[in-house]
């Protein structure tokens, strides 16, 4: 059985090593156009500083990522976050301390005393009946009330998504909130329920020794010649149920093709194939993205935390700027401090596209704004990303499943990648795990 996976980001490379494990005498190719693997999850070493282009770790407290590090042989890679990392801030109208428990919550200036009275409510809020998508900002403002989803739920989407509460759905970007009001009757009830289920801490921040890139070309070192890259699949044709790749040459056909590329890259590859297909994936929208990377030889700010996030009241150019160095102690050098400002994003996706120099300027003057920083950077990183994370609008879950449904009439052909069901890294490999099953079950293979 001969299959081939187009793109070789996280999803890519996790599929592949997946599949031979359970398949060894499958022949499993990877197609990466760009000369290095890893796509967004890739690090860029420079002047002595380690930048992230993207994702710049994951947390524990979910199997499927540190299963497949175990299984990889790459534990002697892995790098836990610094204790200062769980200490983060909200940007409002001056920086404050993200409270951490109960007494801290009470404490904070985040909210007002009606906005923590209208959080105390949540316990007796009757759960929504229907099962329909509803936006994050609907269901924050109807159990938490309207000022902890400007604060806080802003935050977060921007944080996590590059978006905003009016443009998620929180039934596809956050379902395990959705399913503690479905099955608990609340969010207060389900997580009491799970901490009496579950005792312990909620996960701690992994990367790997070098930034996310060491394990990326683990992972590649393991698939030798069966990762080719620099080779630009530019589409696909379909003939008599087997798949030829267009701009690679000197290919027998495969049995399988799984497309581990962005949604609008996939739907270029098999416009030719299934013009619905391709219309089905181009609806998956994209936010703007861009990563401004400042090294500092001599800063005074401790950068005690995890980070900062701005809320949209705050009225910024800004989304959040990280304390890399605070996080993982390997990102700068002895004695030196590094930060990554995060630009763009649904809230403002025009500052996303602006120039290099534009953004340099963009990001400066945020870390002047939120952190007060005016010292000069000594190196300084630009990482645009004009379509960099799946936006998961209210409709998403519908259209996925249609996706999925309109995948698998085609033979052998498998849909793989953040922009479907979760945007983490630890979402991508267990979709990779979940791929590589479905891939067995239509073939009717045993698994070895």
């Amino acid at each position: 059985m001969r299959t081939a996976i187009i793109g070789g980001g996280i999803s890519g490379l996790a599929t592949a090593f997946l599949l031979r494990q359970k398949q060894p005498d499958w022949t499993v190719h990877v197609y990466e156009r760009e000369a290095q693997p890893g796509g967004t999850m890739r690090s860029v070493h420079q002047d002595g500083f380690i930048f992230e282009r993207g994702s710049n770790g994951y947390l524990d407290n979910k199997p499927a990522t540190g299963e497949l590090v175990r299984a990889a042989g790459a534990e002697h890679l892995l790098l836990r976050s610094n204790d200062a990392a769980r200490i983060r801030y909200v940007y409002t109208d001056a920086i404050h301390r993200l409270p951490d428990g109960p007494g801290a919550f009470l404490k904070t200036k985040l909210l007002t005393l009606g906005g923590k009275l209208r959080v105390a409510r949540e316990f007796w809020i009757k759960p929504r009946q229907s099962d329909e998508e509803e936006t994050l900002k609907s269901f924050g403002d109807r159990r938490l009330g309207p000022q902890f989803t400007d604060v806080f739920l802003n935050a977060m989407s921007a944080g996590i998504f590059g978006s905003t509460p009016e443009q998620l759905s929180v039934n596809a970007a956050f379902p395990l909130v959705v399913k503690l009001e479905r099955e608990h009757g609340g969010l207060f009830r389900g997580m009491l329920a799970k901490r009496k289920k579950e005792a312990g801490p909620g996960g701690v921040l992994m990367s790997f020794v070098g930034g996310v890139s060491s394990f990326v070309d683990h992972l590649a070192g393991l698939m030798g010649d069966d990762l080719r890259l620099s080779a630009s699949v530019t589409a696909l044709d379909l003939a008599d149920g087997r798949w030829r790749l267009q701009g690679i040459s000197d290919e027998a056909p495969y049995d399988n093709v799984v497309l581990a590329t962005p949604a609008y890259v996939s739907a270029d590859l098999l416009r030719s194939v299934d013009a619905g297909l391709a219309g089905q994936l181009e609806h998956i929208n994209y936010s703007p993205i861009s990563v401004v990377g400042f090294g500092y030889h001599k800063l005074t700010h401790p950068l005690n935390g995890f980070g900062l996030l701005t809320t949209a009241s705050a009225g910024l150019d800004i989304l959040g700027v990280l304390w890399d160095s605070a996080i993982f102690g390997d990102r700068a050098p002895e004695g030196s401090k590094s930060v990554r400002v995060m630009i763009g994003g649904q809230r403002n996706p025009e500052l996303a596209l602006k120039e290099p120099d534009e953004l340099v300027e963009i990001a400066r003057r945020g870390v002047q704004q939120t952190m007060g920083i005016t010292e000069t950077p000594d190196t300084t990183f630009v990482q645009p990303w004009p379509r960099g994370i799946p936006n998961y609008r209210v409709g998403h879950l519908a259209l996925v499943e249609n996706l999925f449904q309109s995948a698998d009439q085609l033979p052998g052909l498998f849909l793989n990648c953040n922009a479907y069901r979760g945007i983490g890294v630890n979402d991508c490999v267990e979709q990779s795990g979940k791929c590589v099953d479905r891939m067995l079950e239509r073939a009717g293979a045993e698994v070895s």
